[in-house]
């Protein structure tokens, strides 16, 4: 990987966000996932780089489009792994609410853990409290931990939590403590990554999500140098979800153990999850969200809000992009 090869990344997720967006608050989710897969294949077509889809919409029989082990790119320069989620918080695009966006994570290859279909536990944390707080401790004693690094009281810390029947005893917990909870009902990413920036107002992602896009938040993360651990969910009684309805923990086990995963209980760092030399995150809002706003259509243009974070050269670059359509005649600067 290279620093050309960060303005393609890019543009990947712009396009992405772009065909998602033709379809917010339609209440067509199935459709905007579609729509955000085939943009970010065909612009990730159009790349010099060999490269590989290790998380992304599935198996191949399953998802025809983006599938695991699918190669895109020309074929020809550098080897290129990809995490791709190409509307992340579909339900939040179909209801025109906010936080959806267009998100991946691209690392030289082998320099993203291949995750599979599960749920994971996670934390994610400023960078002042990294190494401090730990996904093995309890909630009280993380908001303790965080109090102290960031020098604020309970009360003035927010701690975001997927608002689910898992996370019941959870939340009571948190809010034990005198921190805010703000529950949202689904994509995690930007909650996790929100973390890492000051002024956002919000210090701690805890909880259980889904497993690839934690290794999507973990590359974003490191770069940041910001905190994030993962610890995988295999057991139906702890993850509460109607999905693993007729799965069992042991059949759970047996089926990470023949993916290579032995240790079950492993608690992965940021720094595993995406281990790469070079590591990047892209990132482009949907619908309006906590660091970028989401896609606006005008008549000459259409106008996108992007961020991109890098370890080649420690960067996070918030880009408003201004995509001018065909015969424009007048384009504002706001």
């Amino acid at each position: 990987m290279d620093r050309t090869l960060i303005q393609e990344i890019l543009e990947v997720v712009e396009q992405a966000a772009i065909a998602s967006a033709e379809l917010t608050g339609l209440g067509k989710k199935d459709e905007a996932d579609a729509a955000a897969v085939e943009a970010m294949r065909k612009r990730m077509g159009l790349i010099e780089m060999k490269g590989r889809i290790v998380i992304g919409e599935g198996e191949r029989d399953e998802a025809p489009m983006l599938y695991i082990g699918e190669e895109v790119g020309s074929g020809n320069g550098p080897g290129v792994d990809f995490a791709v989620d190409p509307c992340e918080g579909t339900n939040l695009c179909a209801n025109s609410q906010r936080g959806s966006m267009a998100v991946l994570a691209a690392s030289d290859r082998g320099g993203l853990f291949n995750a599979p279909d599960f749920y994971m536990k996670k934390l994610a944390a400023p960078p002042a409290a990294k190494g401090k707080v730990d996904i093995r401790k309890s909630a009280t004693e993380n908001i303790q931990i965080l109090s102290q690094c960031l020098g604020l009281a309970p009360s003035e810390l927010t701690i975001v939590v997927m608002d689910r029947a898992r996370h019941k005893d959870l939340i009571a917990e948190i809010r034990s403590t005198g921190a805010r909870v703000q529950p949202i009902s689904d994509g995690d990413v930007q909650a996790a990554i929100a973390c890492g920036f000051a002024g956002t107002g919000t210090h701690c992602l805890m909880g259980i999500g889904a497993a690839p896009e934690g290794v999507i938040s973990a590359a974003a993360m490191r770069a940041l140098g910001g905190h994030f651990q993962g610890q995988l969910v295999y057991d139906p009684a702890v993850a509460q979800t109607k999905e693993w309805a007729d799965y069992t923990k042991e059949g759970n086990i047996a089926r990470l153990s023949e993916m290579g995963i032995t240790d079950v209980d492993r608690v992965y760092e940021a720094e595993e999850l995406a281990s790469g030399d070079n590591v990047v995150f892209a990132g482009s809002g949907i619908t309006d969200g906590l660091l970028f706003d989401g896609v606006k259509f005008e008549t000459d243009c259409t106008r996108t809000s992007s961020l991109v974070i890098s370890t080649l050269d420690n960067s996070a670059r918030f880009t408003n992009a201004i995509h001018i359509k065909e015969g424009a005649k007048s384009i504002s600067l706001n």
